[in-house]
């Protein structure tokens, strides 16, 4: 994969960036949303933008909902997306994207480790011509286990797709609009963002950020999701060399596998033809289900054309199926 991969340092002068969106997916995460937005706003207001806040409520059960929807009711800017139960962070985010108005948009996680002060940082690397900018937890505050976990985890994954970065799962990010309209994301394949920006030609740079300890509650995810995470691995790397052709994988598979099972065919023909008995013969099994399994993988890849064509449309519909209600001001 050919990307375009830097680590930015300092915070270059702002730019003419004119509107900004927070996306915040929440889950259970009550005792952290005041702080959280004591914090959030001194640095908004700083920012010589048009700011707004979505909070997404992943069907939390701790009255999340019902201090978002207070939080709502204090600030114009703040709008909450409330889900209508647990779907998961990846389809927190895509609820949230679908409501940003703003030109710039920054996503963060509601548990306080990650950092508001580092949001003019992000916003000076995509002035400075980033597509996506992806926080990087250099000194990240978490158990050894989870540190460790996390650098095998980046380690294979920056082997595989061929993305070179630190941290890929950071929950602080930056991206121009244009980033997070084109992306679609199921189940747990958030952590894959960047490298499915980098795969549709954006240019994803990272920025060390600050990480700080967790103040409540404890995390939502346990070691199982690496091991999930490396199966998701696979289905990038298929989404991101054969989404838009998905005939030249499975049908080129089965073209060869056809092509053998006529040679093997072919061959016991001949045989058959000199008078040797070929009814008994492995190969007579062999060549029939490789021509078997040709058509099979060629008809696979005929139905995965058609799939595609019409998955976009199908997974608009499946996000505003998932919102119950949205509580705030409309996009602008």
């Amino acid at each position: 994969m050919t990307t375009h991969l830097a680590t930015s340092a300092g915070v270059a002068p702002m730019t003419d960036f004119r509107s900004l969106s927070v996306v915040i997916p929440v889950f259970n995460e009550h005792e952290s949303l005041d702080p959280l937005m004591a914090e959030l706003v001194p640095v908004l207001d700083a920012l010589d933008m048009e700011t707004e806040i979505v909070f997404v409520d992943d069907g939390s059960t701790d009255g999340s909902a019902r201090l978002l929807t207070r939080i709502a009711d204090d600030d114009p800017r703040v709008r909450v997306v409330i889900l209508r139960r647990n779907f998961g962070k990846g389809a927190a985010l895509m609820a949230g994207f679908r409501q940003v108005s703003g030109e710039v948009v920054i996503t963060m996680d509601a548990d306080l480790q990650d950092d508001p002060a580092e949001i003019p940082g992000l916003i000076a690397d995509l002035a400075a011509g980033a597509d996506l900018v992806s926080g990087w937890k250099a000194d990240r505050r978490d158990p050894v286990t989870k540190r460790i976990a996390s650098k095998v985890f980046n380690g294979v994954t920056a082997r595989f797709s061929g993305l070179r970065m630190h941290d890929l799962n950071c929950g602080l990010k930056g991206y121009r609009t244009e980033v997070v309209r084109n992306l679609s994301i199921s189940g747990d394949l958030y952590r894959y963002i960047p490298v499915m920006a980098a795969a549709d030609g954006f240019q994803v740079v990272e920025r060390a950020v600050n990480h700080r300890p967790r103040r409540f509650g404890r995390s939502k995810y346990g070691l199982e999701r690496y091991v999930r995470g490396f199966l998701d691995l696979l289905t990038i790397m298929f989404i991101g060399r054969f989404r838009w052709r998905p005939m030249h994988l499975f049908g080129g598979i089965g073209l060869l596998f056809t092509l053998a099972g006529l040679l093997v065919s072919a061959y016991l023909v001949v045989e058959k033809i000199l008078g040797h008995s070929i009814g008994q013969r492995p190969l007579l099994l062999l060549g029939v289900l490789l021509i078997v399994v040709g058509v099979q993988l060629f008809t696979i890849g005929l139905v995965s054309e058609m799939i595609q064509r019409n998955h976009l449309r199908r997974d608009i519909d499946e996000v505003e199926a998932r919102v119950a209600r949205v509580v705030g001001s409309p996009p602008r």
